[in-house]
């Protein structure tokens, strides 16, 4: 009798916070959609989208894909250089994520992949475009330009995703059925907010840098609607986010693709070691190292980050001008 009341006591103290942290979720509906940007009708649901258009523009298109959990919020800080030197730039959310629905589908490459092909297509963007993408943003316009080449202008990864590999997973636990969604939802605050810990925010004097408080009110916003901490786990479970070295090898080797990769050397989510696997596999690559920086350069250290990714965008327009 003692051992049945005992797993009782033991189910109710996992159910319990489990459904005080789940109930009253809510589906993110058009009615959430700010003024700005919209869906994109896509295969697998509803994608937000948002472009700025700058008042002279030079002709370019700039696409900036963000990470595993932060929405486009994190490019709030950076979107102004690009657009300030004539940049047409078009941010998005990743399905789950966001103010884009959140399907319950698996999470793998090919979702990513083919969610940015089809934002592209249903935009009628014709022309190659220049990527950039941030952690398993770095990642996933790896491996959309290893599966569409002529679409991709130039590459510039910031604390990208895909070049450990060899590591496994942070924790195994995550992957396993109902026990991963249960720890998500436990400590999905926790982990979303240690990008601006004490210890990566030690270093951030960037005056353009975002607001702590701003980023934790946006960031946690995210847990009140339905799916998101679903498609981080099903994210987890199906998305190598360790290993995308092959991709990169064929974008430095077979087609060569101009790359720019931005890292702080004490990224703690991604660490500088990557850089190693990086230049192994795009040998000329140009390599713009922020000392001290952590893995929140791209809202923490933006006038950094957006002057180095302009001035890239900048050498390498006239670079193909000149040829």
């Amino acid at each position: 009798m003692k051992i049945y009341v005992a797993l009782l006591v033991l189910v109710l103290l996992l159910v319990l916070p489990y459904v005080a942290k789940t109930y009253g979720l809510k589906n993110i509906t058009a009615s959430d959609l700010p003024v700005e940007g919209g869906w994109a009708e896509l295969s697998q649901g509803n994608l937000y989208y948002r472009w700025y258009i700058p008042e002279h523009e030079n002709g370019e298109i700039v696409v900036l894909v963000h990470g595993f959990s932060t929405p486009h919020f994190v490019w709030d800080q950076i979107k102004n250089f690009l657009i300030e030197r004539g940049y047409k730039v078009l941010v998005y959310d990743h399905f789950g994520r966001g103010f884009s629905q959140r399907p319950n589908i698996r999470y793998d490459k090919a979702v990513y992949v083919e969610s940015l092909n089809e934002l592209l297509a249903h935009q009628q963007v014709s022309q190659s475009v220049h990527l950039v993408g941030y952690s398993m943003g770095g990642a996933v316009i790896g491996h959309f330009t290893q599966a569409y080449p002529t679409k991709t202008k130039t590459l510039s990864l910031i604390a990208p995703a895909g070049f450990m590999p060899g590591t496994q997973a942070v924790n195994r636990l995550v992957t396993l059925p109902v026990v991963g969604e249960w720890l998500g939802h436990m400590f999905a605050k926790n982990m979303l907010v240690s990008d601006v810990s004490d210890t990566e925010m030690a270093n951030i004097d960037d005056p353009l840098a975002m607001e702590k408080l701003d980023f934790i009110s946006q960031v946690s916003a995210q847990l009140s609607y339905s799916g998101y901490v679903e498609s981080l786990i099903s994210t987890f479970r199906y998305f190598n986010l360790f290993d995308a070295q092959d991709a990169f090898s064929a974008i430095g080797g077979e087609h060569r693709i101009p790359t720019l990769a931005i890292w702080g050397t004490q990224d703690a989510t991604v660490p500088y070691s990557g850089t190693v696997h990086m230049l192994e596999a795009i040998p000329y690559a140009e390599l713009l190292t922020i000392e001290q920086g952590g893995h929140n350069i791209p809202y923490m250290q933006p006038s950094i980050v957006g002057s180095g990714i302009v001035d890239f965008l900048d050498r390498s327009i006239l670079s193909h001008s000149a040829d």
